[in-house]
């Protein structure tokens, strides 16, 4: 539904399907309908969950059995972030991505408690393979208190998983795109209990404990121009 995303043999649901009828000798087609809801090229997973789509999709579409975890073995060939689409939920993700532990010992104990959250994307692209590319790690890095955050998600503490989040990535992106640390920065001053940016950018997200205040938030980002 967006007309700038290319619908040829360079979209990310195509591959998906080519590798698919490639590895199982699939002979027949497929028609894809890609509807975007979020922002594009926006560091929130958006063409791993295509990959992912298609390929739990397809695995249902011509009765090929594969398991959850077969799927995931394709799929992290494909993207980092595309074993956890396909296994969804509250999840421990370590390795780059393709170490994945649910979160025991139900999968609704381990959710975020109800609380708005405002999205906001700069009128600019990230490559992540740049950020990746640049990203220095040593003693020094600040990583988030991945521990202290699935504790607070058991105790269902939003402020607890607020006050812990963090994002290695920044270190990278918003020296290159300073604009993420004002938007951030603006989502505070609107009542935020905290903002990060998303993966590797540039959309930043705000949590909020109160609608009212996300809905103000919401307005403030728009009469500042900065998403």
């Amino acid at each position: 539904n967006l007309s700038f995303l290319p619908t040829d043999e360079r979209n990310i649901a195509y591959k998906a399907a080519k590798v698919m009828m490639e590895q199982f000798d699939i002979k027949q087609g497929v028609c894809i309908r890609i509807e975007k809801h979020i922002p594009v090229a926006a560091g929130m997973a958006g063409g791993s969950t295509d990959w992912a789509a298609v390929l739990y999709g397809m695995n249902k579409l011509f009765d090929l059995q594969l398991s959850q975890k077969k799927l995931r073995e394709i799929g992290v060939k494909l993207g980092a972030d595309v074993p956890y689409c396909i296994m969804r939920g509250s999840v421990l993700a370590e390795g780059i991505g393709e170490v994945l532990t649910p979160l025991p010992p139900c999968p609704r104990c381990y959710i975020l408690p109800d609380c708005p959250i405002l999205i906001a994307k700069p009128s600019i692209s990230v490559s992540t393979r740049y950020v990746y590319e640049h990203l220095k790690l040593n003693e020094e890095t600040l990583h988030p208190d991945v521990d202290g955050i699935v504790s607070a998600l058991k105790a269902k503490d939003l402020y607890g998983v607020t006050d812990r989040l963090g994002n290695v990535l920044e270190t990278v992106t918003i020296p290159e795109h300073p604009v993420i640390a004002d938007i951030k920065q603006q989502m505070m001053q609107s009542g935020a209990v905290n903002a990060l940016m998303s993966g590797s950018g540039p959309t930043v997200f705000g949590i909020f404990d109160d609608e009212d205040k996300a809905k103000k938030a919401f307005e403030d980002m728009k009469a500042s121009g900065l998403a």
